[in-house]
């Protein structure tokens, strides 16, 4: 076994592999860009060092730079995760130059399969069925419209060197072929260098199923049974579970059998993944599954197999790639249970899946007991930022069969709590409650068919999730001009009091929330000892509220107890509660400096952010408009000014702290108060 290996990947896959290397004794060297300096991964290594900067151009796809930092700090191999240089043969060469192990295939087996249409032909010599379709050399167009009328309408087109759906286009009728040829050739070209393409036949209603397999130097190759890939959006996985739905064990044992002769058939090493597409319009029948396309790597969705063999494949990887023979013989291998995989992204199902970045201000996933695991490579905190993959977690559950284990994927999602950005939590949600995935109804188009379903309107805003919003504010603002009052030299200045006293009227603070249909929505609430009145409309509502010691509240709402997590940035505000999120956007709050019948001598903050400079001391007098503090927040800065004349009485906070919005950050005096 290795001593130490250097992982050339980030994130989520870069953690994984870190994990078992630590359970096997095994050191590892991290890299990392300047954008990562800060990474899970990186801290979780037993050293790391600087790629450069975060284009991964200039990082994490330097092949050159990753193997000298693999010479330099003594690694014997390199593990590539998957992405970035995991299927680039052209790496594998340069480590076996080197003298370094590449954790994965030789170079020639990457080569062979990295072309659809040569991969196919392989698969064809050694007995692999494949889709009808042309995957000749050929490209004139005129002959691929001729090809597809022999193949029959519905026909795919797919680029040679594709991956990810892109150089792919779907085409009905002859009348459209020429277009949809044109536009996947240009993007075949765009992306991978290589317009070429092949013709499939379309299945109407196909099931994306894969079979992992594992071979070794000594000659022997296992397969570790299925995963079904069908929950797709764009060619992209969404859900994974292994094993597959009503899989009969005689197209499993035949699709096994196929998947180690492809593997055979190119004297493969290491982990690999088989992908075929079934014919579902029937069921699940021996004689309809067909090659698509190998994976010459590890697969994102490899959690699944691992829960339901009981197998770690890192492990595995790191036995093969040592020279070791394959821990176990394929009659060893056997299938318990049923596992699910969800992909947590930071995208928009509601703006079609774009990407979003931003910090994650709350992030607490369910607890990795009994059957629940999360691989992540982010904590509370880090920054989604636009250089790399969006993906959050993986969410993965094992239980004793199908249902059970659907059950607990609901559960644990239910329970995570992703709060800063938009993310596709509610989207999964949906998909693991709907009807017809229980019922197995599954195939490529399940999302495209059930869109409505999945991605719905928004879900209106209550007066639950007001009262809970403006309590959770009530007692940021208490804890935080406690605070403040602690700091002060006079604890018991009306400075530092946020009960909302009133002259001739009951003590109450007011809120105004934007409302989704853009009309406003006016709350305002009274605190008597620790006893609120919430008023919403022309309803009232009777509070308690306590703050519990992981940041969430638990409230009683006219003797109904409900607990919530309220997460706020600047003005905006995510009410997590029954295992919902609903997002508010608040207008204005009577107690920051907006308000007119506010005191006229404070500066608050008006969001939460750091304090970056302090631009005066208490004695200095100041003119209406003089710059008296400079806060950062959503990575921009805010100055914040007088609105009198007058001398500075007390500064709170100094440079470096981070505040509440609404804290109390400097007292002016006027002259007559002196």
């Amino acid at each position: 076994m290795f001593e130490k290996i250097l992982i050339a990947n980030r994130g989520e896959i870069a953690c994984r592999i870190i994990d078992t290397a630590r359970k096997l004794g095994v050191k590892t060297v991290a890299v990392y860009s300047d954008a990562d300096v800060n990474a899970r991964h990186v801290q979780m290594a037993d050293e790391a060092v600087l790629l450069g900067p975060a284009e991964v151009a200039k990082s994490y796809l330097k092949a050159d730079s990753i193997l000298e930092i693999a010479k330099k700090t003594g690694a014997q191999a390199v593990h590539p995760g998957y992405g970035f240089l995991s299927e680039n043969a052209d790496f594998a060469d340069k480590c076996a130059k080197a003298g370094v192990a590449f954790i994965g295939p030789p170079a020639d087996a990457i080569r062979a399969m990295g072309l659809k249409d040569a991969a196919k032909a392989m698969m064809v010599e050694a007995g692999v069925p494949v889709v009808p379709g042309y995957h000749g050399k050929g490209q004139d167009a005129d002959m691929l419209a001729v090809e597809a009328g022999k193949i029959g309408y519905p026909v795919l087109i797919k680029a040679v060197a594709g991956g990810g759906g892109k150089g792919m286009r779907m085409v009905e009728r002859a009348a459209d072929f020429a277009d949809a040829l044109a536009g996947a050739q240009r993007e075949g070209a765009s992306a991978f260098g290589d317009d070429r393409v092949l013709i499939e036949k379309f299945l109407t209603k196909p099931r994306h199923i894969e079979i992992q397999v594992f071979a070794d130097s000594h000659g022997n190759a296992v397969h570790l049974f299925e995963r079904d890939c069908s929950l797709q959006r764009r060619h992209q996985k969404v859900i994974e579970e292994a094993p597959a739905p009503d899989m009969p064990e005689t197209m499993r044992a035949a699709m096994g059998a196929a998947a180690v002769a492809a593997a055979k058939a190119i004297k493969y090493e290491g982990a690999g993944t088989i992908e075929f597409i079934a014919d579902v319009s029937n069921g699940l029948k021996d004689d309809e599954f067909y090659f698509m396309e190998m994976n010459t790597r590890l697969q994102v969705e490899h959690p699944v197999t691992e829960m339901i063999t009981g197998q770690d494949l890192v492990q595995w990887q790191l036995l093969v790639a040592a020279g070791e023979k394959l821990p176990l013989a394929q009659e060893q291998l056997s299938i318990s249970g049923h596992s699910l995989e969800v992909r947590l992204y930071a995208e928009d199902p509601d703006n079609d899946f774009l990407p979003a970045t931003g910090p994650l201000l709350r992030l607490r996933p369910p607890k990795e007991e009994n059957g629940v695991r999360v691989d992540t490579g982010v904590r509370e905190g880090d920054v989604v930022s636009p250089f790399y993959d969006p993906m959050i977690a993986k969410l993965i559950v094992w239980d004793e069969n199908r249902d059970a284990a659907l059950r607990k994927l609901q559960t644990a999602l239910g329970d995570y709590q992703v709060a800063g950005l938009v993310t596709n939590l509610e989207f999964l949600k949906n998909i693991a409650g709907h009807g017809a995935f229980a019922a197995k109804d599954l195939d490529t188009g399940f999302i495209e068919r059930f869109r409505d379903d999945l991605i719905p309107e928004k879900p209106p805003v209550t007066h639950k999730h007001l009262a809970l919003a403006v309590l959770h504010m009530e007692l940021a603002a208490e804890n935080q001009n406690a605070a403040t009052a602690a700091k002060s030299t006079d604890p018991h200045s009306p400075w530092n009091d946020v009960t909302a006293w009133r002259l001739n009227d009951r003590a109450h603070h007011d809120y105004i929330f934007d409302a989704s249909n853009d009309t406003e929505i006016s709350v305002s609430v009274s605190n008597s000892d620790g006893h609120y009145l919430i008023q919403i409309d022309q309803s009232e509502i009777s509070a308690t509220v306590n703050l519990l010691d992981d940041g969430s509240i638990r409230a009683s709402l006219d003797g109904h107890i409900v607990g919530a997590t309220v997460v706020q940035d600047a003005l905006r505000l995510v009410v997590i509660t029954d295992g919902k999120q609903v997002d508010l956007n608040l207008v204005r709050k009577d107690y920051d400096n907006s308000d007119e019948d506010g005191g006229e001598g404070v500066t608050v903050a008006p969001m939460p952010g750091k304090i970056i400079q302090v631009n005066v001391s208490a004695g200095d007098k100041v003119t209406n408009g003089d710059s008296l503090v400079v806060m950062e927040a959503m990575k921009m800065e805010h100055t914040l000014s007088a609105t009198i004349d007058g001398i500075v009485a007390e500064v709170y906070f100094e440079v470096g702290d981070q505040v509440d919005d609404g804290t109390v950050l400097i007292k002016l005096e006027t002259a007559e108060e002196e």
